[in-house]
């Protein structure tokens, strides 16, 4: 006899310097793993849990969404204070509720936002500081950065600033909002907002910025990269440590069936 269950999507922070990212790996710790330990603790038995996608090693997530189902039994309430009892340290469960069998977490998202903080003031350095940011500790040229930042929105082939791409699936990502903006009294902050990321995308992307907002680059060479461009090559990838996952969306409606395959 099948006992009743509930599935539940949950709204996670973590802090990816205590990770592996998200996915489970064998040996490794993982945001995945630590959530299913726990669930384990908590039933007895092995409980899947589904991420809206993997983050790195070392990206921290003040936005993440998983979805897991427990015995019917258990209420949202019950289950939160359960999980940040056993989680308490470098995963925290924002909230949680329940939704329709259906939802999947990665496939039903329609857009996902990233921040990624540099510390350009000498007060980044600080190991109360720099562990959340990009010490960079130099000034950038703030206007120079939203030049290029300007140029991503829209639907663009995003080829040269992926590590490794889905050639089933394309390049093509629709961007519909990329600024910078001052960050506290410590830096600037970049936030980007997209239908899809490729792998590493916002590192390429921030890397490939900050040096154009050094004089390092001309500005004309993100318009010629988008392009298509194979004579160029992106600026190295900005350090794991700076990126956050700061928010996933989802059609206003709930979902229900099964999830649509991309």
């Amino acid at each position: 006899m099948t006992h009743p269950e509930t599935r539940f999507k949950l709204t996670l922070h973590y802090d990816g310097a205590a990770f592996r990212g998200w996915q489970l790996q064998p040996g490794a710790a993982t945001v995945q793993g630590a959530i299913e330990d726990a669930l384990l603790r908590l039933t007895g038995e092995h409980r899947t849990v589904l991420g809206s996608g993997r983050t790195d090693s070392g990206v921290h997530a003040t936005g993440q969404v998983a979805t897991l189902t427990m015995p019917a039994s258990w209420t949202a309430t019950e289950l939160a204070r359960s999980l940040n009892a056993l989680l308490r340290g470098s995963i925290w469960v924002r909230d949680i509720e329940p939704v329709p069998n259906g939802f999947h977490p990665r496939y039903h998202a329609v857009a996902r936002s990233y921040e990624y903080r540099i510390g350009t003031a000498p007060l980044a350095a600080s190991p109360f500081h720099r562990r959340w940011c990009w010490p960079l500790c130099r000034s950038l040229d703030l206007d120079a950065a939203n030049r290029a930042a300007h140029l991503l929105t829209g639907t663009h082939e995003f080829r040269a600033f992926a590590k490794s791409g889905q050639p089933q699936r394309g390049y093509a990502c629709h961007v519909s909002n990329a600024r910078w903006r001052p960050w506290n009294d410590l830096g600037v902050a970049f936030e980007i907002t997209a239908n899809r990321f490729l792998h590493r995308m916002v590192r390429y992307l921030v890397g490939t910025m900050v040096d154009i907002a050094r004089a390092r680059r001309r500005e004309e060479e993100m318009a010629l990269l988008l392009s298509g461009n194979t004579e160029l090559r992106t600026s190295r990838p900005a350090p794991p440590q700076g990126l956050f996952l700061t928010r996933v969306e989802y059609p206003a409606d709930p979902v229900d069936g099964p999830a649509a395959s991309v």
